[in-house]
């Protein structure tokens, strides 16, 4: 691949092996060709070619195999077993099917997937989010959160298309991968694309891909990303900045859920989900002429709105918690926060969000390793306290650093500067929870009781008092 990926080959058939790997040879692609997993020795693929035809031939227990030594990587086959793969992860696994012999260009399409599949699935660890992140993940409290939690809960188990608003770094893939792993589609890839990240010229052949000779430089066809994605959900992230030649070409799609790859004559099924997000005034934009008013009503169909962190500073210490926990865990280091610095991080504007929030835990865990972060201690930016307020709100170390989540999951908090409303705060604490069991458990009552440490009867009359009973839990009441 154009990267250099590492590409196990494995074939029983001593001819056939040979002839895929003088293929593999003419286009350059480094691998390993083996008749055998066993026989795999020294630096680990990160792509399987295998052939799946014969007596006996079992697929599953070969990605079994693969999957206990990698389970993040994407397998193509030459052809589909009789009696199938089992639907599931090991389902997700195999990502293309060549036939045989192999033709260049779906030899070249493939590599492409598995290099897309690749680059998904390590981004994913590297962001410590290989596992689906679930909705009570978007870490807070805070009415605005509340929210968005519930709004996603309404739309995610639906195809309809979702438009994620909000500015830079308020976590609005974070709520797309959600909503797929939420969806019905979940089994399906989820597939991103930054539309401001491509240049004009390249982005249709991105998105639907290219048949050889369609321009210059396309020396093979290429699947596009809603190739990519069928049967999954494509996030088209800042599609504020996607040229307005380009908004015409994707409302057809919306429209008419078909497409032609560029170069090409045959119609595709484009069987994806879309999910939209951007941080401009799409609004603003069609008054300017740079948004198109039709595309904008076609994505705006369930629009999910993210609050700035600085609407939300209540829920400071949940994500300095949270935040402090994942660096933990990937053994990147710890830090606390006093209650004086935490308060002069609920009166810094964020004009980055969550992810300046992110970048700044980071930054402390690597000056201060271990320590206590006081207010004096934060880069000057961040200091938003005078000497006599820092005395006012400082308190022992022991007591000013959050510790860790406990088991139970609750996060201690801390005392706003400003302080709040505790009958307030306690019952929307408490609400928050109780969405969260009903959540986990799939709304069944009895077993979010089990949850919470509840009786059932205790339950259902908190769920009168902050007006959860729906239909179908009322009747399960």
């Amino acid at each position: 691949m154009a990267n250099r990926t590492h590409i196990l080959l494995l074939d029983h058939d001593e001819a056939r092996r040979g002839t895929a790997s003088a293929i593999l040879d003419f286009l350059d692609e480094p691998h390993v060709a083996l008749a055998a997993l066993s026989e795999a020795r020294g630096e680990p693929p990160q792509a399987v070619l295998r052939a799946a035809d014969g007596e006996g031939f079992d697929l599953e227990a070969v990605l079994e195999a693969l999957a206990a030594r990698d389970p993040g990587l994407p397998v193509v086959i030459t052809a589909v077993p009789a009696g199938g793969v089992a639907a599931g992860r090991l389902e997700s696994m195999v990502i293309g099917t060549l036939g045989w012999p192999f033709a260049y260009a779906r030899v070249v399409d493939a590599l492409h997937r598995a290099r897309v599949y690749r680059e998904q699935y390590e981004l994913g660890r590297a962001r410590g989010d290989a596992e689906p992140k679930l909705f009570r993940e978007l870490v807070g409290a805070s009415a605005g959160m509340r929210a968005v939690r519930r709004m996603m809960s309404q739309v995610a188990d639906t195809d309809a298309t979702v438009l994620v608003l909000g500015e830079s770094g308020t976590g609005k893939e974070v709520v797309a991968r959600s909503l797929h792993a939420h969806s019905r589609r979940r089994n399906g890839p989820f597939v991103p694309l930054n539309c401001g990240a491509i240049p004009g010229e390249l982005l249709e052949s991105e998105l639907f891909g290219h048949e050889k000779g369609a321009f210059t430089g396309a020396v093979s066809s290429r699947a596009g990303r809603f190739e990519l994605a069928q049967g999954g959900t494509l996030f088209l992230d800042e599609i504020g900045d996607m040229p307005l030649a380009m908004q015409v070409k994707l409302l057809r799609v919306l429209q008419e859920r078909t497409f032609e790859r560029v170069g090409g004559s045959q119609t595709l099924e484009a069987d994806v989900r879309i999910v939209c997000a951007t941080h401009k005034n799409l609004e603003e934009m069609i008054a300017k002429g740079s948004f198109r008013e039709d595309l904008y009503y076609r994505i705006n169909v369930f629009p999910i709105e993210m609050p700035a962190l600085r609407e939300r500073t209540e829920d400071l210490p949940l994500l300095v918690n949270e935040l402090t926990a994942r660096l933990e865990r990937e053994q990147r280091g710890s830090v606390r926060f006093s209650v004086a610095a935490m308060a002069s991080l609920q009166r810094h504007r964020w004009a980055g969000n969550v992810r300046e929030l992110a970048n700044l835990v980071e930054r402390m865990a690597i000056m201060h390793p271990g320590a206590v972060v006081g207010a004096r201690d934060l880069p000057p930016k961040f200091r938003h306290l005078e000497a006599h307020e820092e005395d006012e709100v400082a308190v022992p170390a022991a007591l000013a650093a959050p510790e860790p989540a406990s088991a139970s999951g609750a996060a201690v908090g801390l005392l706003p500067v400003n302080g709040l409303d505790l009958k307030e705060y306690i019952q929307d604490l408490e609400k928050s929870l109780i969405e969260q069991a009903l959540d986990d458990c799939s709304g069944v009552v009895a077993r979010a009781a089990d949850r919470l440490r509840l009786r059932r009867t205790t339950l259902v009359e908190k769920m009168r008092k902050y007006d959860l009973l729906n239909a179908a839990t009322a009747a399960e009441a």
